[in-house]
Formats: C-alpha cells, structure tokens, sequence
C-alpha cells in the first residue's frame, strides 16, 4: 500500500514537471519569434480589440521585417480589412492584391467573404478585377 501511494505521488510530480515545461516552452516560443512576427502578433491583437491606427502601424512595420509568407499574407489580409472599414478601397483592394500575389491560393473564410464592406473588393480582386 505504501509503494503505491509513493508512485502515485511520482506520477503527480511527473505530470506537474511535464506540465510546467510545456508552458515554458511556449513562453519560450513567443520570446523567440522575430521582432516582426512579434509585431505582426501586436497588430492583430489592436486590430482585434478595434485598435485600428495602431493595428495599421503595427501590421505595416511588421512587413518590413523577416516574415513567413504565410505570415505577410495575414498582415496584408488585416491591413485590408482596415482599409475596407475606413472605406478607403483602393488601398484595401492593394491589400488584397498583395495578399494573392504572395500566395495565389489566398481565400478569405466564408465569414469573411460574406462581410459586406470587404467581401465585394475581396471577390473582385480574386475575379482579376
């Protein structure tokens, strides 16, 4: 009985040690993003709390740093939806277009394409218009 409670106690050690070092690790992750990428993150984070000059800002520096094109297809992506909000459209549609031109494969979400405001630039941009 007394050697199974000591295991169970091991068990719980090793899982909270398990646990504890994947937090780290993620921690760890974020410290070790580029500063674009870490930009990048700042931008969608003001974008997403309705902060959007400081999302522009954000998202705009962050392209001038080393990103994945995964990565600055999503900074143009938000930069257009700034864009489109604001009703300035013709920048909104050069998002876009930046967007498709660094991943052709580029689609907004159904959600996204059925906005009102950025879904018609979106499917014109995509149509070659």
């Amino acid at each position: 009985m007394k050697g199974a409670l000591i295991g169970k106690r091991w068990l719980v050690v090793l899982l909270i040690a398990l646990v504890s070092a994947c937090a780290t690790d993620g921690a760890n992750e974020e410290a070790a993003a580029s500063p674009a990428a870490q930009e990048l993150a700042a931008g969608i984070k003001s974008y997403e709390a309705g902060k959007d000059a400081d999302a522009l800002r954000q998202l705009q520096s962050s392209l001038k740093g080393e990103l994945s094109g995964a990565e600055q297809v999503t900074a143009h992506k938000h930069l257009a939806f700034i864009h489109c909000a604001a009703n300035r459209i013709a920048p909104c549609r050069d998002s876009f277009r930046q967007a498709r031109k660094i991943d052709p494969k580029f689609e907004l979400t159904p959600a996204e394409i059925g906005h009102p405001v950025w879904g018609p630039v979106y499917r014109a941009v995509k149509s070659g218009r």
